[in-house]
């Protein structure tokens, strides 16, 4: 296991912005793809962001892309989310997640081995 830590969700109002954060334990090679997923009440889970940590490459969902930045600190062995222009449909928990092989393909969560606890977001009209 890779335990994963997430930090800065809280409450917005639409338009506004939050930064998550996630800390892993071990190395970068534990945690080559990780990637960021949300699930609102009542729905699925989905992902939302992804990133490559060997050469930082990343992928986000079209409902987020021009709003949302993945980024790392291989320093720090965090992987942030940075949320723009946020949107009352943006809405849910977020969960952290980490996988040892690289990325590839669609961001789903059944591809992911670790996740963090989540943390909420909730954005108001």
């Amino acid at each position: 296991q890779v335990p994963l830590v997430e930090s800065g969700g809280g409450s917005v109002q639409a338009g506004g912005s939050l930064r998550l954060s996630c800390t892993a334990s071990g190395d970068i090679y534990s945690t080559r793809c990780m990637a960021w997923f949300r699930q609102a009440a009542g729905k699925e889970r989905e992902g939302v962001a992804r990133i490559y940590r060997i050469d930082g490459s990343s992928t986000y969902a079209d409902f987020v892309k021009g709003r949302f930045t993945i980024s790392q600190d291989n320093h720090k062995n965090t992987v942030s989310l940075q949320m723009n222009s946020l949107k009352p449909e943006d809405t849910a928990m977020y969960y952290c997640a980490a996988r040892q092989r690289g990325c590839g393909g669609d961001i789903s969560a059944t591809d992911f081995g670790y996740w963090g606890q989540g943390t909420q977001v909730t954005v108001s009209s």
